[in-house]
């Protein structure tokens, strides 16, 4: 097959096809949310264990390469969650996934705050 024809394959697929879990079935929608969140919560994760670095809590480095680890997390997740908010439609309680791109919005706001804060300790104390 030629180029156009695969284009043209794959086009006609459906592009939201159901993904099966155990307690029923995720749409498109909802896994793009789910995705957006679980990075965000990567980059909140990262943002916190790099403040307690940058602290002198946990470790014995500065905290730097997690602070920017979260940063660039946070923001990716953040624009994950707003693409999703951006390209869904209806509202909350559809099962477009718009109440959970909304979370993953917030958490990686949440995580690029706590990167800027570890960063900025790091350059305080360093």
């Amino acid at each position: 097959m030629s180029v156009p024809h695969l284009v043209a394959a794959a086009s006609a697929a459906p592009a939201a096809a159901p993904i099966s879990v155990a307690a029923g079935v995720l749409g498109a929608g909802r896994v793009g949310a789910t995705v957006a969140a679980v990075v965000a919560l990567v980059g909140v994760v990262a943002g916190g264990l790099a403040l307690a670095r940058s602290s002198g809590r946990t470790g014995t480095g500065s905290g730097r390469a997690g602070a920017v680890t979260a940063l660039a997390v946070g923001l990716v997740g953040t624009g994950l969650a707003g693409l999703h908010l951006a390209t869904s439609t209806g509202g909350i309680g559809t099962g477009n996934g718009r109440a959970g791109a909304i979370v993953a919005l917030v958490l990686g706001l949440v995580g690029m705050v706590l990167g800027g804060l570890a960063l900025t300790r790091t350059r305080r104390t360093g």
